[in-house]
């Protein structure tokens, strides 16, 4: 026997023949087919106030509410359009952005080549345990928002609200920084032109594609996508070409900028040491993007197929990109390059260390190109920024987080709320003529600098629990459709790794690298987030007047929004 959904806390009303249950704030409209024993009702198109498919095998009572044999799939009135192709490039999209192409150099210019390609490694292998525990859980639970129901339902309500407001800041800041970004990339060809006319351009261009139905939307991001994957090949071929002297200049580059001036950056142990801590909240950050595929599970196709592909093929396609440029950027160019720290702010692609490996070769035209390649990399970031937001609005207002508006869905399957609340953080991009700009992109970042480990860490302890949880009901790990291949000790390793990188940057931040006394504006534009995420969570626990640090395994659910499952009152 498993626990039956519906013997939850729920209101109903009995509407044309069929029960309507809301159940606990993660289920707003359930449809159950009333009245003829044996029957199936697929409601998944025919009802406008219901996105759910239930099909019963006996009666529901719609007094009691207790009913056997109920199949429920979760899913809001979003349309499942998308396939794999498009949930792998739709964690492209948000992934590689200015991460690679241009924080890349800062990394360069603090760690050295050593510690750029040791960074991002360590991270991702943390990465891979957090990709496959999340494709457990979105496999099982095609759930919209994802893991902020898994962090709810699985670990703690607080926890959860504290991960994944810090994570919506992420993404809702991250909007109005990428148009910037590309509108400081056009200055590469024309500085006359007012940077507010650009992003403009830009903010129209974006609220386009998230007015569109997801699968056009989906469709340009994959084309969007493609370009930069294209473009990182093309780079790869370019700097194996340059790194044994086939360039116009000639001369072959090899190992020469790893002995002068080094592959790390300091002149003892301890700084060469700090120097590598100094990567490893910058990679984490680059890598933000790829929990993408969770977000999406509800509008995918077919979840149990889908999900689990996608997430592996997200992991190895963007982890062989990074460590493959990055190997190629510390071999040509040298970390105490100045052009690394020339760019007006952190998202100017004049900084970028690929630009500056090209200009280094005397090619002509090709940083042109490629200032064009990182300037359509902007744009898709920042079209994912309003597609991840919305979504993640939509999750917590089912999770009684967010106003309720926030989850309402029209009939072509978009969350016009959330898009419209992304949009409007959006037209914070209009300061780009400011001469304050970098100031204030400077701690709107701060605010959620770390918002991508705290979400990593989340996912990872949902999974922990969700075993844990099945172990004691005595379930089977063969009820699911796909099984971590870092498994439960894989989820245990992410978490001790992602933790100690927290430790690593609180000490960054604090006593950056270079200096050796502390500074408080460094600490607080680095490590903000924390605080924000520990005020959140114990004002949280306040408003719900709940101070149980997790949910008993007893109480966890294993069952609602589990795809195809079947329920037995």
């Amino acid at each position: 026997m498993v626990s039956n959904p519906l013997s939850k806390q729920y209101w109903h009303e009995v509407r044309d023949g069929f029960s309507i249950v809301g159940y606990d704030g993660l289920v707003e409209k359930a449809v159950v087919d009333i009245p003829d024993p044996g029957s199936s009702h697929d409601l998944g198109q025919s009802s406008k106030d219901s996105g759910y498919k239930i099909s019963t095998g006996s009666a529901i009572d719609s007094d009691s509410l207790h009913g056997n044999n109920v199949a429920f799939e979760y899913g809001e009135n979003l349309n499942k359009d998308l396939d794999i192709r498009h949930l792998l490039t739709l964690a492209i999209g948000g992934s590689i952005g200015t991460g690679l192409f241009v924080n890349s150099g800062t990394s360069l210019n603090t760690g050295g080549p050593a510690s750029l390609i040791i960074g991002w490694v360590i991270i991702s292998s943390a990465l891979f345990t957090v990709i496959n525990a999340l494709g457990e859980l979105a496999a099982t639970f095609p759930i919209v928002g994802g893991f902020n129901v898994y962090m709810t339902r699985f670990v703690d309500p607080s926890f959860a609200f504290a991960v994944n407001l810090n994570y919506l800041i992420l993404w809702i800041v991250s909007l109005p920084l990428e148009l910037v970004a590309a509108s400081i990339t056009i200055r590469y060809w024309n500085r006359e032109i007012n940077s507010d006319a650009w992003v403009t351009i830009f903010f129209v261009f974006i609220a386009l594609l998230n007015m569109m139905d997801v699968k056009f939307f989906s469709e340009a991001e994959f084309v969007m996508s493609i370009i930069k994957i294209l473009a990182i090949v093309g780079f790869f071929i370019l700097g194996i070409v340059l790194a044994v002297g086939g360039g116009p200049t000639g001369g072959y580059i090899g190992g020469k900028y790893w002995n002068d001036p080094g592959a790390f950056h300091g002149d003892s142990a301890g700084s060469r040491f700090k120097g590598l801590c100094s990567v490893f909240v910058i990679a984490a950050f680059s890598y933000s993007g790829v929990e993408m595929t969770a977000v999406s599970a509800a509008e995918s196709k077919n979840p149990r197929k889908t999900i689990p592909k996608a997430t592996k093929r997200t992991f190895w396609v963007i982890t062989f990109s990074y460590i493959s440029i990055l190997t190629l950027i510390g071999i040509l160019v040298p970390y105490n390059d100045k052009r690394l720290l020339s760019g007006s702010s952190s998202v100017d692609a004049s900084a970028s260390p690929l630009v500056i490996a090209i200009e280094n070769a005397g090619i002509k035209g090709l940083p042109s190109l490629m200032n064009a390649i990182i300037l359509i990399a902007l744009l898709s970031v920042a079209n994912s920024c309003v597609y991840v937001c919305s979504r993640v609005m939509v999750s917590m207002a089912l999770t009684n987080t967010l106003p309720k508006v926030f989850s309402k869905v029209d009939k072509r399957g978009r969350p016009l709320y959330s898009i419209f609340a992304t949009l409007f953080v959006g037209l914070l991009s209009f300061i780009a003529a400011s001469d304050k700009q970098e100031e204030v992109f400077t701690w709107l970042s701060a605010i959620c600098g770390l918002s991508t480990i705290f979400c990593w860490i989340g996912i990872n302890l949902a999974h922990i629990r969700f075993r844990a949880a099945l172990k004691f009901q005595n379930r089977s790990l063969d009820e699911l459709a796909y099984i971590s291949q870092s498994g439960i000790w894989g989820s245990w390793y992410g978490v001790i790794i992602l933790v100690l990188v927290l430790i690593a940057s609180f000490w960054v931040s604090l006593f950056p690298v270079g200096e050796s006394s502390a500074d408080a504006e460094a600490f607080f534009e680095g490590y903000l987030s924390f605080p924000i995420l520990i005020a959140s969570y114990i004002g949280h626990k306040v408003y719900i007047k709940n101070w149980k640090w997790v949910i008993p395994l007893e109480e966890i659910d294993i069952d609602l929004g589990k795809k195809n499952t079947i329920w037995n009152g």
